[in-house]
């Protein structure tokens, strides 16, 4: 695997039952990049994202993830997050850091997302976005090289979803690998560097003219069949 490739697949494919949800798929992930993964509901984003976090082991191919001598690997934020209630922000942090061995140094990863100032507030009463914020700290826990974010803004309003997406970029920049799922396109346009369209299991479309690619998935995307499915019917 290149230096600068946090993670690498080839020619993978992986089923379930008889159900084939990635169809030899590869596909590079670089660090300093944000790459977001898009594509409508049961594309294979989800699967995809699992497999790359070592979740998933798929049928055929092979996986390249980085050398875990480098921090702790990969971090991976799932769909549901669900810390305990009761526990602070800061010891949320703290427990997962204990349970890799990691830190202790919750202010830090908690600076970084935005959190720093609501440390001692119980995960109890944050809103959903400061909810996805913690999970993104909790993900860069170890100072993993490759941060793998599963549909992070679901359901969040406009303003927490920049916040999220503005603090993944900054993970990117600080020089890591992020990937991330996500329909929101609004968001990919102004903060991805690269963006992936997904469809059938099969990556259609991968480059870094995110603008224009962001517009032609919200507009159509062309299915094997030849029937078209709408962004907006996921």
């Amino acid at each position: 695997m290149p230096r600068d490739t946090a993670l690498s697949t080839s020619n993978l494919t992986h089923r379930y039952g008889d159900l084939t949800v990635l169809a030899d798929l590869s596909l590079d992930v670089a660090v300093g990049d944000l790459t977001a993964v898009v594509g409508p509901n049961g594309a294979g984003k989800s699967t995809l994202l699992r497999v790359a976090a070592g979740l998933e082991t798929p049928a055929e191919g092979e996986v390249a993830r980085p050398d875990p001598d480098r921090g702790h690997g990969v971090g991976y934020l799932p769909q549901a997050f669900t810390p305990r209630a009761e526990f602070t922000v800061a010891e949320t942090v703290a427990y997962f850091e204990a349970a890799v061995e990691a830190g202790p140094d919750p202010e830090r990863l908690l600076d970084r997302v935005g959190l720093a100032g609501v440390a001692d507030r119980q995960v109890g009463a944050l809103s959903g976005g400061m909810r996805r914020l913690l999970g993104l700290a909790v993900a860069s826990v170890g100072d993993p090289a490759l941060l793998v974010l599963d549909e992070p803004t679901s359901g969040l309003d406009p303003t927490m979803t920049r916040r999220v997406f503005e603090a993944g970029s900054a993970l990117a920049d600080d020089g890591r690998a992020v990937l991330v799922a996500t329909h929101d396109l609004r968001a990919v346009e102004r903060d991805a560097d690269r963006v992936v369209l997904l469809d059938r299991g099969r990556v259609r479309v991968d480059g870094r003219d995110v603008e224009r690619l962001a517009a032609r998935y919200e507009s159509t995307v062309e299915a094997d069949s030849g029937t078209t499915v709408r962004e907006g019917a996921r």
